[in-house]
């Protein structure tokens, strides 16, 4: 949880989307011994899986708001989080931390009223607002791709809503009475542009609709000691039992309903006890396997790290554009879930991620490394582009220039004829070279490149039309 509380980085896309079926074959030990029940077990696989989403954003949802005020990456629910700084080598509390964009977050619950999130002119300056369902589609993306940079007022409303809004306020519907903002100001990190982009976060306002046009003060936050706000949600939720956990996926899909296309699934979940607008009917679950379904479960969604036929391996680099909108495919929608809630669309975010150079090789610092893009062939995108050295556990690694992430912000130098090499190792290139070096850890390193708002027109990363280039250790 903690690491999508305030980036959507690397991990998610080490793989991608869902495998259309997964055998029975390759989760048998959690089959032993059921017989006769075997399809009503896989049906509750299926549902476990179906309800992953809601429920993990639920419980995400619960710890990030447990708190009486904004501190750090929490806050009450319809209060902005607002991050001030990146972080350096010594931070811990967040896995693959990125280097490039300000977060500024928010939880809000649009189903006794709407609430209205007020954006500043941003001045030409790269964002995105992407606001997301409890099921975790990314239902809208106001930003410089999709809305421009001027000031806008949106109105957030939830299912059924059916009132007036003031003039030029904007209707956002959302699914689900669930929200969670995830907007992102794209930052130099010079102490100039962190002033710049703090005043454009002090000026992104959400108030109630009702409150809209008035003074507001929000109230303190609710702070419920029964909340474990210790250990990673994903161990959470993982950690619940059938009854529990289903118990509670129905009481949210009371106020977060299924979409139209889920019918046919929801028609089969039935014969479960789970059924929309209802309360978990337990006695529906056969007793003799009940235990096995998280478990099993799980399972079913992680092992798509190596039977998933959508996932993108080129040149050591993994990666989807899969995201952000699932339809049906929720094995799809699980998985990202479980690795990186919170992923945008793919036409604003793609992030390739390496453990291994060009021949297949694990990185090591003890090593030199090249990344060499040919003329004319720097990432493609239209926000920025920049790539991140993590150690092995996906943090920033210390060095002597303060050097986390490096992009065309650094005033790359290119070489004769053209091409742009990036040098990747421990120790300085030399003072010729250290425009383009991203310092290296002692021992193994972890590779991100980030592109937002990736182009779509050739060459693109979309289509497969731009390639990455392989890191190459040097001989």
């Amino acid at each position: 949880m903690s690491r999508r509380a305030a980036t959507i980085g690397g991990l998610s896309l080490l793989a991608g989307t869902s495998v259309s079926t997964t055998t029975r074959a390759e989760l048998g030990e959690h089959l032993l011994d059921i017989g006769e029940g075997l399809d009503d077990f896989w049906l509750a696989t299926d549902a476990y899986i179906y309800g992953y989403p809601l429920v993990t954003m639920e419980m995400t949802r619960r710890v990030i708001t447990n708190v009486p005020a904004v501190e750090g990456t929490r806050g009450p629910m319809g209060q902005i989080i607002r991050l001030r700084q990146y972080p350096n080598a010594s931070y811990r509390d967040v896995t693959a931390p990125n280097a490039d964009t300000l977060y500024t977050t928010a939880f809000f619950d649009v189903g006794v009223e709407p609430w209205v999130l007020s954006i500043p002119d941003m001045k030409d300056r790269y964002y995105l607002m992407p606001m997301l369902d409890g099921w975790t589609d990314v239902f809208q993306v106001p930003g410089k791709r999709t809305t421009g940079t001027g000031a806008q007022t949106y109105a957030i409303t939830g299912p059924g809503w059916g009132g007036t809004l003031p003039a030029g306020v904007k209707q956002l519907k959302s699914p689900t009475s669930i929200v969670w903002l995830l907007g992102r100001i794209y930052c130099t990190g010079t102490p100039e542009d962190y002033a710049a982009v703090h005043a454009l976060q002090d000026e992104c306002k959400l108030v109630p609709l009702s409150s809209y046009g008035k003074p507001y003060t929000p109230p303190p936050g609710k702070v419920d000691p029964s909340i474990d706000m210790k250990t990673a949600v994903r161990e959470q939720v993982n950690s619940m039992d059938a009854v529990a956990y289903f118990s509670l996926l129905a009481q949210l899909m009371k106020t977060n309903p299924p979409s139209a296309a889920d019918a046919p699934a929801l028609a089969e979940y039935a014969k479960l006890g789970l059924v929309p607008g209802q309360d978990f009917d337990a006695s529906k679950l056969k007793a003799d396997f009940v235990k096995r379904i998280p478990a099993a479960a799980f399972d079913r969604i992680m092992i798509q790290f190596k039977t998933n036929k959508e996932v993108k391996n080129v040149n050591g680099w993994g990666f989807s554009t899969k995201t952000g909108l699932y339809g049906t495919d929720y094995l799809m929608r699980a998985f990202i879930t479980a690795i990186g809630l919170g992923a945008n669309r793919p036409q604003d975010a793609v992030y390739p991620t390496s453990l291994k150079d060009g021949d297949g090789r694990t990185y090591n610092g003890a090593n030199k490394y090249i990344m060499r893009f040919a003329k004319g062939e720097l990432p493609p995108a239209e926000g920025f582009w920049s790539l991140t050295m993590y150690d092995g556990q996906y943090f920033f690694v210390a060095n002597p220039i303060n050097r986390y992430s490096i992009s065309a912000r650094q005033n790359l130098k290119p070489n004769p004829d053209g091409s742009t090499d990036l040098y990747i190792q421990k120790d300085s290139p030399g003072s010729d070279k250290e425009s383009n070096w991203l310092p290296a850890p002692a021992d193994k390193f972890i590779l991100m490149l980030r592109l937002y708002w990736p182009d779509e027109s050739p060459p693109s990363i979309i289509d497969g039309t731009w390639t990455i280039p392989p890191v190459k250790k040097v001989s």
